[in-house]
């Protein structure tokens, strides 16, 4: 039953379609069974996902089973809790070559997660050494590394076409300049390559102005190709990571303006938000429903490329180049380099407060509404990356930063404002 992914996703793109994937998952067999059904009978190019549970992303196997036996229900689907058995017949009649499934997880310490995957039947998964480490998780980074080493090893091993999707291009992606998520990206694929594996995707998160998307997506598609041109890869597109709008009205906007972001820049997957996304986890009707938006807003006219969007294509592809060729000089091992960059300050990620991120740089947003980086800590970036002007920051500013893209899809029915609130 392996194999599916890749194939599927190119042949879709050699097509022109763009496939496009829920963030879905539920506890029950039954449940997960109803939502992987709805999702593989639609008539359009799709994907489904087995999203896991908290408690699966901590290594709590027990308690799961304990709540789904109280009549109590989970965020997501405990695949290892469950049987290999009841697993297999939850796929079962759905998981085939033109129905694809994905295992997305959140968890740091990812091999007991890989080898269920592999016992069910399933290839393809997501995560990465640093991006489900700093965000989500508690562990040094260093454990971290050598879990992931490990576990991308085993899939490589026990799967012919295991397949990683890099979580980077989404880390705290709503505040992230787009340098480091793209930068991020890449030296993920690096590490996943150096263990054995031959298939990946990478993944950027739709940020706070489309002119800037378009070129940090170009210059990801040019990095990848640069550095991982020996192996089977493609790009997946997040609608917005960060605070969503809270009105149906501005979460249509953002949902269709994300899907013309990656019909426009050739993304081969998008993963898709619901409008009810600000207010509670969302039913199978409407994550089928933005599905459906999504696809079809994909398949209309492209949003014709703007001026500005070349001049942060270039921008991006230098920081992002400087940022991966600075981490691979200091250690022939990708894993020893994130380290050894991480802790000289090297690699910073805005805003997080895990205790091997340095912490020392900020991000803001400029006067046409772009992510830039603030305060440049020890990033190898020259100065005039940097916004010093914008970069002191007090708490209404960065809760003003957080809301931004809410804010601005709820207030204006054009979509978001292309100036700083």
């Amino acid at each position: 039953m392996a194999g599916f992914f890749d194939s599927f996703v190119a042949d879709r793109a050699a097509a022109g379609q763009l496939v496009v994937q829920p963030r879905m998952g539920f506890g029950s067999l039954k449940g997960m069974r109803d939502g992987l059904s709805r999702v593989a009978h639609l008539d359009f190019p799709v994907i489904g996902t087995l999203t896991l549970d908290s408690y699966t992303r901590v290594g709590d196997y027990r308690t799961p089973l304990e709540r789904l036996a109280a009549g109590e229900e989970l965020n997501g689907y405990p695949i290892v809790s469950h049987s290999v058995e009841e697993t297999r017949k939850l796929l079962s009649g759905l998981y085939k070559p033109t129905f694809p499934v994905q295992v997305r997880h959140g968890t740091a310490l990812p091999l007991r997660v890989f080898q269920r995957s592999v016992e069910v039947g399933l290839d393809a998964t997501e995560g990465g050494p640093v991006s489900y480490c700093l965000p989500y998780s508690r562990l040094p980074l260093r454990d971290a590394v050598e879990a992931w080493a490990e576990s991308t090893r085993y899939l490589a091993d026990a799967a012919e076409f295991g397949h990683i999707e890099s979580f980077g291009g989404c880390m705290l992606g709503q505040l992230c300049p787009p340098s480091l998520l793209v930068a991020m990206g890449v030296l993920e694929g690096l590490f996943f390559r150096q263990h054995g594996l031959r298939y990946m995707s990478f993944s950027y998160a739709q940020g706070t102005l489309a002119e800037q998307d378009r070129g940090a997506l170009r210059a990801l598609r040019t990095l990848a190709a640069d550095y991982l041109g020996d192996v089977t890869w493609h790009v997946v597109l997040y609608t917005y990571m960060g605070l969503f709008p809270r009105t149906p009205d501005g979460a249509t906007r953002l949902i269709r303006d994300s899907a013309r972001l990656a019909a426009a820049t050739g993304c081969e997957r998008m993963i898709v938000k619901t409008v009810s996304e600000a207010w509670q986890i969302p039913s199978i009707a409407e994550n089928v429903a933005a599905l459906r938006m999504a696809s079809e807003e994909a398949a209309g006219p492209l949003d014709p490329a703007s001026p500005s969007e070349g001049q942060y294509f270039t921008e991006v592809l230098d920081e992002s180049r400087t940022l991966i060729d600075t981490v691979l000089n200091l250690d022939p091992d990708v894993g020893k380099a994130l380290l050894a960059a991480f802790s000289a300050g090297l690699l910073d990620v805005p805003f997080c407060l895990h205790t091997d991120n340095l912490g020392a740089t900020t991000s803001v947003i400029d006067e046409q509404g772009a992510l830039r980086w603030g305060k440049l800590g020890r990033l190898p970036l020259p100065a005039s990356a940097g916004r010093d002007d914008l970069a002191r920051l007090g708490s209404a500013a960065l809760y003003g930063m957080l809301d931004h893209v809410a804010n601005s899809y709820d207030s204006h029915p054009d979509g978001m404002l292309d100036v700083r609130r």
